[in-house]
């Protein structure tokens, strides 16, 4: 009964965005990062129990469970098998574990964060230029929980071909918060990936979007570490090739990320606000036709 009545207080709206949002955001972000490298055996172990009560922690299908630190489980990896990717070619799949956010066609570069919250695609993307074939495209918001795996993989076989960082607030991405923050997205801490899909030459963009406690974004095709305090160049060329459900990098906690596909790509079945979805399920439907 207590636990539940906890669990009951601080799931009140106003309390969970007071708690969540109107405190030292960036200074407890860094502060997260440096607790989660201790190795002390006692502090790991009660850390990995508060957080399994509070966060729900999804510990069925990891590779192992000796974790050395909290960053150790965060960036848990699963076991063989764990998240069978899909094979049907028409497809695009999820590259990640999630719950569905806001999702649906691109109108003329607006999208929905949450109902009466739209924000533009130039402005997440740092600049028009790079958004341009998504402007009637369509696009699916992926929330991370904290207890979720926490990589995230190729949706196909593909070429990530530049990366954009922008540096930013580390506001909460939960819906509490998507519902009183306009713009969140454009807001925070974020990298947009633009990948060139083997099949049929389509463009795609990943945008992960860091928050509170979360400002560390691990990308394997940059080999860099982007977070708060990161000063490097923010336009970074790629040219690195993904096999379909390959790893792509991870966050160092649960965040969002938003996939973005050209005109002529829909929604698979299934895919709608609420809804679970794992790493390598059907997210988007590939067009009929290859586009001239």
């Amino acid at each position: 009964m207590k636990i539940s009545l906890i669990h009951r207080f601080f799931a009140q709206e106003d309390i969970n965005f007071l708690l969540c949002n109107r405190v030292p955001r960036r200074l407890l972000t860094v502060c997260m990062g440096w607790y989660s490298q201790l190795t002390h055996p006692w502090v790991v172990r009660m850390s990995l129990r508060a957080w399994q009560w509070f966060g729900g922690l999804e510990l069925q299908d990891v590779a192992r469970h000796d974790f050395r630190s909290l960053h150790d489980c965060f960036t848990r990896e699963l076991a063989p098998g764990a998240r069978p990717v899909a094979t049907d070619p028409s497809v695009m799949t999820s590259p990640c574990d999630a719950i569905v956010g806001a999702c649906g066609v691109v109108e003329d570069g607006l999208v929905v964060q949450a109902k009466g919250f739209p924000y533009g695609i130039d402005e997440l993307f740092g600049h028009a230029g790079s958004s341009q074939p998504f402007r009637d495209g369509t696009y699916a918001t992926l929330r991370l929980t904290a207890g979720m795996y926490h990589r995230f993989h190729a949706p196909d076989a593909c070429t990530v071909e530049h990366v954009t960082y922008l540096s930013g607030d580390t506001w909460n991405v939960n819906p509490v918060a998507l519902k009183r923050i306009e713009r969140l997205f454009c807001r925070n801490e974020r990298a947009v990936l633009r990948l060139r899909m083997d099949a049929g030459g389509h463009p795609v963009a990943l945008v992960p979007v860091a928050a509170i406690l979360v400002a560390s974004i691990r990308l394997h095709c940059a080999d860099v570490l982007l977070h708060l305090r990161y000063r490097g160049p923010n336009e970074i060329p790629c040219n690195a090739r993904y096999a379909r459900g390959q790893e792509m990098g991870y966050f160092q906690h649960g965040s969002t990320i938003i996939v973005f596909a050209p005109r002529g790509f829909t929604l698979c079945a299934g895919v709608e606000p609420g809804q679970r979805i794992r790493m390598g399920a059907p997210l988007m439907a590939l067009p009929a036709t290859p586009p001239r």
